[in-house]
């Protein structure tokens, strides 16, 4: 899987988007016209299917409902698929290496004491596979709007989606390398901008990320359940484009 690309000193190609911070102050993205990550490789192991039709389809929202609601049964054998998958799939071993810090994406509200969906998932990966620190150093700042339940115009961007993080003190141990952990992605906006917030604290940081299941929204029916994927989440025309 290749690294991540970033070169603070050139202009990105895409539209600078402009939005309003939380203050309504007028801001552009990305900060000084140069995106801090132009692109960043994630992986996924099954699919999901919001709106397809059949059994398939079904299995996966059932799926996705249980991550979401951090089912304790059916998590860890999630995660034992993943870590079965990485001994065949090299590019996936690679992507959870021993010297690998697991940071868990924080959920759309404002972080609290109670653990999400994607740090039990996080935790899940590190016990069933070579006990990888999980390092929870990303937090939300304030709550964004959830984008399951919003209108697609009202969905945060990558520029609201960075604002609303923020990001603890590494540990006392060199993190150079980082794995993002999420539940689900789909336009990969929330993840992009995970890893753009990480960059601009940790410049010297390779960061990919990994989401178990990724959104497959324009699909009739649902072939595979079960198909691991390794793509690309670019910064372009002003938004997160995912590939594939």
């Amino acid at each position: 899987m290749g690294a991540m690309r970033r070169n603070p000193t050139r202009r990105c190609e895409a539209t600078i988007a402009l939005f309003e911070d939380r203050r309504g102050v007028p801001r552009r993205w990305p900060p000084g016209g140069a995106s801090p990550v132009l692109s960043l490789s994630y992986a996924s192991c099954y699919a999901y299917a919001p709106r397809a039709a059949g059994l398939i389809a079904e299995s996966s929202r059932q799926m996705c409902a249980r991550v979401k609601s951090s089912d304790p049964l059916w998590v860890p054998r999630y995660a034992g698929f993943v870590y079965r998958s990485s001994l065949s799939d090299p590019r996936l071993g690679a992507l959870f290496a021993r010297e690998v810090t697991l940071v868990p994406v924080p959920g759309s509200v404002r972080s609290g004491e109670a653990p999400w969906a994607a740090l039990q998932l996080a935790i899940a990966l590190s016990e069933v596979g070579s006990a990888l620190p999980v390092w929870v150093g990303l937090r939300r700042a304030f709550t964004v709007r959830k984008s399951a339940t919003a209108p697609s115009a009202y969905r945060p961007g990558v520029p609201q989606h960075f604002e609303s993080f923020s990001v603890a003190p590494p540990p006392g141990r060199q993190t150079r390398r980082i794995v993002l952990i999420d539940d689900v992605v789909t336009r990969g906006r929330t993840l992009l901008a995970a890893a753009a917030r990480l960059q601009a604290e940790l410049p010297c940081a390779d960061i990919r990320a990994f989401a178990l299941l990724r959104t497959q929204g324009f699909v009739e029916r649902l072939d595979h359940l079960t198909e691991s994927c390794h793509g690309v989440i670019r910064w372009a025309g002003g938004d997160a484009r995912r590939e594939p």
